[in-house]
């Protein structure tokens, strides 16, 4: 049993205050099991809650703690769990539902109303040195992952979500949209299901490079063109029109550029998430049988991702560019908010802040 000191924590107060803030060790109750935190990877969402308080109807409305990316070790655990036990590596899903309905029966708990999810108001996350969570959400680590990729096991569930979704299959030809973390990992996992051809568009040179590194067989730099103009691009350095689009900004030119460059019958799996009102023309998708498909987070994705990881069938270490102290948090937070980097990683067990 590890000696526990104090549990620091990084803590979203209101728009624009985020402080690190001592919080007392929690006890495992039943089913659950208390982690020392290793690695917790900065999500876009964590720095809009703290820049604006809010992400559509989920509003800060009492101190919160951030953080939904993440790995750790169970130093204690809760009555009745009988899979894990002190000195286990586990990677954490974050949602966890609250109660047994229809969405759960189905297998599509990430949809139940109920679901209790890391730092989304008003449940706190676990950017913290201890932290506890249902046993049930967390997934052992073989010894071959490390506490990193068992942190982006998360960003990388969306990409697992969304592709399956999107029905990627061999050979597919895809095209993602925005090469931040969430279009990376989609590109990874678009590959990894037999996708022959992936393009990647963004505004920026440098994440574009981080997409080829990952695997994008094409990448096109948009500067001021069209939707119109963009989709052509896109079927010009493909050969063909895409039959998937995963649009991974949520802007609304974006989504406009996936409707149009999406061949007809084919699928948009919009993954970005942005204003609640677009404008989008969505007579040229129903026309033209173009399918528009939704994602909310994931489910069923850890132990998927694990398989993968484990027998080395997919890298993403290339995707953790930054690494911060727990208590350099705030400067990590400024690192990723300036837009630097991927993926910005805090290491929270101040014993241990290898990968």
């Amino acid at each position: 049993m590890a000696a526990r000191g104090q549990n620091l924590a990084v803590v979203v107060h209101r728009a624009g205050d985020l402080r690190l803030e001592s919080r007392p060790v929690p006890e495992p109750g039943p089913n659950e099991v208390l982690l020392q935190m290793h690695s917790v990877g900065i999500c876009g969402s964590d720095v809009h809650y703290w820049q604006h308080g809010r992400i559509g109807d989920f509003v800060v409305k009492s101190p919160m703690v951030l953080g939904h990316e993440a790995s750790g070790t169970v130093i204690k655990v809760g009555p009745g769990v009988t899979h894990l036990k002190p000195g286990d590596r586990v990677a954490i899903e974050p949602g966890v539902p609250r109660e047994v309905d229809e969405f759960c029966k189905s297998g599509r708990y990430n949809l139940s109303p109920t679901l209790f999810f890391c730092a989304t108001p008003p449940d706190d996350g676990n950017l913290c040195h201890y932290y506890k969570h249902n046993a049930n959400y967390c997934y052992k680590l073989p010894d071959n992952v490390t506490f990193e990729e068992g942190a982006l096991i998360e960003p990388l569930s969306v990409g697992i979500h969304a592709c399956k979704r999107a029905g990627v299959t061999l050979g597919s030809k895809v095209f993602v949209s925005g090469s931040g973390p969430i279009g990376l990992v989609n590109v990874i996992i678009a590959k990894m299901m037999g996708a022959a051809a992936v393009v990647v568009t963004d505004l920026s040179a440098s994440r574009l490079q981080k997409a080829k590194e990952v695997g994008a067989d094409f990448i096109v730099q948009v500067k001021n063109e069209t939707p119109q103009e963009v989709a052509s691009k896109v079927e010009s350095v493909l050969g063909c029109m895409p039959e998937i689009t995963v649009e991974c900004t949520g802007v609304q030119a974006c989504i406009q550029t996936g409707i149009y460059a999406t061949r007809s019958g084919g699928t948009l799996v919009l993954v970005g998430l942005g204003p609640e009102m677009v404008t989008v023309p969505i007579v040229n998708a129903a026309v033209r049988e173009v399918d528009i498909r939704g994602i909310f987070r994931y489910c069923n994705t850890w132990p998927v991702a694990i398989a993968l990881l484990a027998s080395k069938r997919i890298n993403v270490k290339p995707l953790v560019t930054h690494r911060f102290p727990l208590e350099k948090a705030l400067e990590a937070f400024e690192t990723t908010k300036r837009g630097e980097g991927v993926k910005v990683m805090l290491k929270c067990d101040p014993n241990d802040q290898n990968p």
